[in-house]
Parts: structure tokens; C-alpha cells; sequence
């Protein structure tokens, strides 16, 4: 009796087995892989021109992907797998995002590469994914990736001072806004000033504060940042053509952030 039970069981593992999705069997459509056919053809076509002017301006790479079905796996195994089966981004510079959407399920990912994780922390990443739901539980699913891209395009391309040469029209607006809060940068910058001023300057620098230290506080704010070496003004140096070439081979860890609708 045991011996039939066992033969039982692992005749269903296997079964269970074989039924089981290879997602790294899954190939790229485009910047738009809509396995579950739900995205509308005017939504397709501006995400894959978007997708490609982000690419062109900075470098990075979006890829945007629906599924039917989960199939009872955590979509955050099913989207690492298909970010690292594909390679979304660079090879080396790992600057890739991937955004899956469960239909059935659902659920909603994103992946992103450890390049652009600087640029899309998790709790932006969560924002996103927030924002989207208006859309999503309309069925909307085109116009819930635009307004996904446009912040994800907006905010890398805002780090990497470039200018993008598309824009996607939404009808939902996203909550989530990627700004720098310059009023309060220059208000600490000013009491700083003040600070070294009325202690009359730092030993070395000269009275009077007004020497190399406000030079070069100011200095570091005007234009020089962590992400400047990328390129600065107009469009960036990564012109990879007009359209979807396929991805570079790029890694992710892990990081993003996952949701529902």
C-alpha cells in the first residue's frame, strides 16, 4: 500500500513537473513581450518607440512583459528569471528594468538591474506599481504601462541629464513625481554659507567664508552629480538604431518591488 502511494506521488510531482512553465524558454517580442495579448495595438506601438528613445538617451533598457498566469510560482521568481534569461540592460552596465504584469493572477513585478537600482529605489519602484492600478482595474493594461515607462523614462533620464526625444500620452496620471527639492537644497546651502561667513571662514580658506569652500559647495549643485559622467545636456551617446535590437546581457539581484490590483 505504501509502495503505491509512493508511485502515486512521484507520478504527480512529475506530472506537476511537466506542466510547469519554462519561463526561460520565453523569447522577447520587442521592449513589448504581451504574451497574455491584452495591450492594444496604438499602446504597443508607442511603448516600443519610447522604449527605444530611452535606450538611445541613456543607455537603459525596458522591458515591459504580460503573462496569463503565474502558474502558482512567486512573481518575483518569474520575473528575476525572465530579466537574467533575456539579459535586460547592458552587459556590464546592468541597466535594465523589466516590468511584468499577471493577468490572471493579479500581480504586478518590477525587476530592476543593479545599475539603475541607485536610480529606481524600492519605494519608487512601489509607487509606480500604485499608480498603475487605477488603469489595471479598469483592464486598461496599454495605457497602465505608459504610465509606468513615462516615470521610469522621466526619472533615468532626469539622473543621467538627458533629454528624451518621445513622450507617451496617458490618460491616467501617475502620482508618483520625480523631483528634486531644490528649495530645501538651497535653504541649506544658504544657512551653511551664513554659518561659515559669520565664523569668519575656515583656517586656510580666507575670511570672510567667501573662499573655496562656498565655491565649491556651489559648485557640486550646479551641474556635477553622481550620474553627470553619463553625458549632460541634449541626447545621450547610446544610439542603438530606430527600433527593438534585442537586450545586452544585463544582470538584476533581486531588487524592485512587487504589487496587486
Amino acid at each position: 500500500m505504501k509502495m503505491r502511494l509512493r508511485c502515486a506521488l512521484a507520478v504527480l510531482v512529475c506530472a506537476l513537473a511537466a506542466w510547469a512553465v519554462d519561463w526561460k524558454a520565453l523569447k522577447p517580442q520587442g521592449y513589448v513581450s504581451d504574451f497574455a495579448g491584452v495591450v492594444d495595438p496604438a499602446a504597443k506601438a508607442q511603448l516600443e518607440a519610447y522604449a527605444a528613445s530611452v535606450e538611445r538617451a541613456t543607455g537603459a533598457q525596458i522591458a515591459l512583459v504580460t503573462v496569463n498566469s503565474l502558474e502558482g510560482e512567486p512573481i518575483e521568481d518569474v520575473a528575476n528569471t525572465i530579466f537574467r534569461a533575456w539579459g535586460v540592460g547592458r552587459k556590464g552596465a546592468d541597466e535594465g528594468i523589466l516590468l511584468l504584469l499577471a493577468v490572471g493572477d493579479r500581480r504586478s513585478r518590477l525587476e530592476v538591474g543593479y545599475g539603475l537600482e541607485p536610480i529606481l529605489p524600492d519605494g519608487l519602484d512601489g509607487s509606480i506599481l500604485r499608480a498603475m492600478r487605477p488603469a489595471l482595474r479598469q483592464g486598461d493594461y496599454g495605457d497602465a504601462m505608459r504610465a509606468a515607462a513615462s516615470t521610469i523614462g522621466d526619472a533615468i533620464a532626469a539622473a543621467k541629464h538627458v533629454t528624451l526625444d518621445a513622450s507617451l500620452p496617458r490618460r491616467v496620471q501617475p502620482s508618483v513625481r520625480y523631483s528634486i527639492p531644490w528649495p530645501l537644497i538651497l535653504g541649506g546651502v544658504f544657512l551653511l554659507l551664513w554659518l561659515v561667513r559669520a565664523a569668519g571662514g575656515p583656517p586656510g580658506y580666507g575670511g570672510g567664508g567667501g573662499g573655496f569652500l562656498p565655491g565649491l559647495i556651489l559648485g557640486g549643485l550646479m551641474g556635477r552629480s553622481t550620474w553627470g559622467s553619463r553625458g549632460s545636456g541634449g541626447f545621450g551617446g547610446f544610439d542603438s538604431g530606430d527600433g527593438f535590437g534585442g537586450f545586452g546581457g544585463g544582470d538584476s539581484g533581486g531588487g524592485g518591488a512587487s504589487s496587486d490590483w
